[in-house]
């Protein structure tokens, strides 16, 4: 195995994040915290109260004349002014960051007040009076895929927003000769990431921006995971050239994995009001507004068929998935249908597939990514369905999934994926010797034979990371995707400067939101400089128009450590060629023969032979004539590093969806209490391959966070609707995320490593494995623990009181997924 980079083995192991001081000592920069312009003044939002009813008209004098207002504006200064966001499929679905003639979900943005403090916003926003027109709504994908289901977007003619069916290889065939056909039907609830801070915003619109050129511009600051995808989207609707909208991105942003990476429609919006307002507005939004109208990870409705021959191998994998996007198809969606294309016959060896992939709208909060997002909903069906092919077969469900896995690298998948590296056998078995599998077995025959319920069950997922943004594509039939105009992402900047006294500055295209970027950064760029870290300083905060960047930048899908770092690498040996030419002429030593290491460039023969790093950069700044022939006196390097194996979507719909892919093999133990049917993990093993460890402590880091972000989403976490189309879950008092208590059982975490050939430091994503592998693990553990009651498990988050509807009968959890509507089939058809 190769050594990690930073690990509690190396001498120079540092243990703590250089993030940590300033978070845990009350000093981070949130935007909450900051007030970049003077005379800033603070907006209020006026939502809707119906999850669908026509707007008829909305009166806005009263909060006009209310004291300290300075602007408000509704839907008709909203659709006069802005244009609609661009989407990523031709639906005929319009959004913007206001409802204008609609209003489609509780919670959406109806009217914005701008006063002088909150308190005198919030006053007035509740003299905003609108006439509703209240429509039938519509709640979940098999609502919206009804016959006589109301239209969300009457232009549209359906409340599909998009409906695309592939097929890689003789599917009926294989189906024809299969010695079982097994299928399943399976849903993934919608849940979301809740981070520390809520969306933020602080927007200025200004007629001249001072900087010679003439004409209006928008200055705005966000706490947003997204901002270069955000500024070319800001600018359209809002008719500026890109080169007019500037966006800062401050160093924390409370959390996102996801939830800030969607279009941040309040960006727009408050650009809009500081138009109306005639100075900078902010607006920070409550918990209750997040709960309600931010964004969650998309719910998932799929039904999964798998073809098995004589000895258990799956010869064809038909998935029929079906994602419900709330009210608008919000960009970037719908990537949940498409982010895991590559990889959707998961670790195993499917030679033939057939997806139906569709997107439907309804009177629900829109949708945007989750952590793990994609994968969480696919492993779910996937997973489940290999359990139930062991069930059919008769084998055990280790026996199953270890006569499927991929054995050999690099392998491709039918529909484009190329697995770059790993050992998918050997994490398995690893991950079933640290459970210690014999022991829970003979608990579970103990717990069984006294009447108890005992289950243990497995997870396995390839975790793609280094996204391909050409998967998005996808959603457009080839015919209709316009020459030249392809799409692929998986680029990343880095930008690494030397001042004169030797300090090395590095500064990072994507933001992070508590990973650990900077820490990562610093290490991999002083090794490669051969500097102590306390000589690397690294740049988080973002401001697009100094920051490098291209439209696909950013830390989602696990892009940093594969490819970010990779950028570093690029910038950093550049800048290491430069010092080794200023070095020979200290040395007089050619620069081929030169090693930079501890603080030093030196000879590689004769280590005594040195100079100081910080003396070689003085050179370069001082005295650049003595250069080598040839030489640039440049100690300011900019990298983007671009791989060649992610590609657009060729023409018969193939996509390699990622750069990377690891590995997670997880084993969940889960005891059930007989009298309160309370859920209770007893043991988890946890095994990653993410390639080389670029440190040991962060990777654990995010296994611990994945673990505990999947852990709400199993058995907590749920945005839910009434029939009536009214949330449920819009406080913390019904949408339960776990706490430490929750998270207390026994976890044996272990990685192996199988470097990716692809990126120079072997390094592959990390941060979002677990939450696509625990959900399914502790659903097949629960299921396992019911099997003997004859119980299925179908559908996510598990809790006592889901337990008890299963073992007692009992139908009046009926608007839990468990239950199936009358008619339900007909959606498959």
């Amino acid at each position: 195995m190769a050594e990690p980079l930073n690990s509690p083995d190396r001498p120079d192991w540092t243990p703590s994040r250089v993030e940590d001081a300033p978070l845990v000592t009350g000093q981070g920069r949130f935007l909450d915290d900051l007030d970049p312009l003077p005379g800033t003044l603070v907006a209020a939002v006026v939502r809707s109260p119906h999850p669908h009813a026509r707007i008829r008209s909305v009166e806005l004098g009263r909060a006009r004349a209310h004291p300290g207002v300075a602007a408000v504006l509704g839907p008709a200064e909203v659709s006069a002014a802005l244009r609609p966001f661009p989407l990523s499929t031709g639906a005929a679905m319009p959004y913007y960051p206001t409802g204008t003639d609609k209003a489609r979900f509780v919670g959406e943005p109806v009217a914005v007040v701008v006063a002088t403090d909150r308190y005198l916003a919030e006053d007035a926003a509740e003299l905003v009076s609108v006439d509703y027109q209240s429509l039938a709504p519509v709640v979940g994908a098999r609502a919206a895929l009804a016959e006589d289901a109301p239209l969300l977007h009457e232009a549209a003619g359906s409340n599909v927003a998009t409906d695309r069916t592939f097929e890689f290889g003789s599917v009926a065939e294989a189906f024809e000769n299969a010695a079982w056909v097994v299928e399943g039907e399976y849903e993934f609830p919608r849940y979301s990431s809740v981070p520390m801070e809520c969306y933020s915003v602080i927007a200025e619109w200004r007629d001249g921006s001072g900087d010679g050129t003439v004409g209006p511009a928008v200055e705005a600051w966000a706490n947003f995971h997204g901002p270069f995808t955000m500024v070319p989207v800001m600018a359209g609707a809002l008719g500026l050239p890109t080169s007019r909208v500037r966006l800062h991105v401050p160093a924390d942003i409370g959390g996102s994995f996801g939830i800030k990476a969607g279009i941040y429609p309040y960006v727009v919006l408050m650009a809009l009001a500081s138009k109306h307002a005639g100075a900078p507005v902010r607006w920070t939004e409550d918990r209750i507004e997040h709960l309600l109208a931010s964004s969650s990870g998309a719910d998932r409705l799929m039904r999964m068929r798998a073809a098995v021959d004589a000895d258990g191998l799956i010869t064809a994998l038909d998935a029929d998935l079906v994602d419900n996007v709330g009210a608008y198809l919000r960009p970037p969606e719908p990537s949940t249908l498409y982010r895991c294309f590559g990889n959707i016959t998961g670790p195993y060896r499917i030679p033939v597939v057939r997806i139906r992939a569709r997107a439907v709208v309804t009177n629900q909060m829109p949708t945007g990514l989750n952590r793990g997002f994609g994968g969480q909903q696919l492993y779910f069906g996937l997973e489940r369905l290999m359990d139930a092919v062991a069930t059919a077969t008769g084998r055990d469900v280790l026996d199953v999934r270890r006569r499927n896995l991929v054995g050999s690298f690099p392998y491709e998948t039918p529909t484009g994926g190329v697995y770059d590296s790993g050992d998918y056998a050997a994490a398995l078995e690893l991950a079933v010797k640290n459970v210690d599998l014999g022991e829970l077995r003979s608990r579970q025959d103990e717990v069984r034979a006294a009447g108890g319920y005992y289950g243990i069950g497995v997870g396995l997922v390839v975790d793609p990371s280094g996204t391909n943004i050409g998967y998005v594509g996808l959603a457009t039939p080839a015919e209709q995707r316009k020459p030249g105009r392809d799409k692929s992402g998986s680029t990343e900047h880095a930008r690494i400067s030397v001042d004169l006294s030797g300090v090395v500055t590095v500064m990072l295209g994507s933001v992070p939101q508590g990973q650990g970027h900077a820490t990562v950064a610093r290490s991999v760029a002083a090794r490669r400089l051969g500097l102590p870290e306390e000589q690397v300083r690294v740049v988080v905060d973002m401001d697009t128009a100094t920051t490098p960047w291209t439209v696909t930048s950013g830390s989602y899908s696990s892009r940093f450590a594969p490819l970010v770092t990779s950028a570093v690498v690029q910038a950093a040996d550049r800048i290491a060629a430069t010092i080794k030419a200023a070095g020979s002429v200290l040395l007089g030593v050619p620069a081929d023969e030169l090693e930079l290491a501890e603080g030093l460039v030196r000879s590689r023969a004769e280590p005594a032979c040195a100079a100081q790093f910080r003396h070689a950069a003085g050179v370069v700044h001082w005295d650049p004539s003595v250069l080598p022939e040839g030489t640039s006196a440049r100690l300011y390097e900019e990298a983007a590093f671009t791989p060649r194996e992610v590609r657009a979507a060729t023409r018969d719909d193939r996509i390699n969806s990622s750069l990377c892919y690891g590995f997670v093999a997880e084993i969940v133990a889960v005891h059930i209490d007989p009298d309160t049917l309370q859920i209770s993990i007893d043991r988890v093993s946890s095994v990653h391959d993410a390639g080389t460890v670029l440190n040991q402590q962060l990777l654990d880091g995010q296994v611990y966070g994945a673990l505990t972000h999947a852990l709400g989403g199993a058995m907590y976490e749920e945005f839910r609707y009434a029939p009536s189309g009214q949330p449920t879950s819009a406080t913390f008092l019904d949408y339960l995320c776990p706490t430490s208590a929750e998270a207390g059982y026994e976890l044996r975490t272990d990685h192996l490593v199988s470097p990716s050939p692809l990126t120079p430091l072997g390094a592959k994503g990390c941060g979002e494995g677990s939450s696509m592998s625990f959900p399914v693990a502790l659903a097949n553990a629960v299921a396992d623990a019911l099997a003997p009651a004859g119980i299925q498990i179908t559908s996510l988050p598990l809790h006592g009181e889901v337990i008890h509807n299963l073992v007692s009968g009992d139908g009046r959890y009926s608007d839990h997924r468990h239950s199936r509507p009358s008619g339900g089939d007909e959606i498959w058809r």
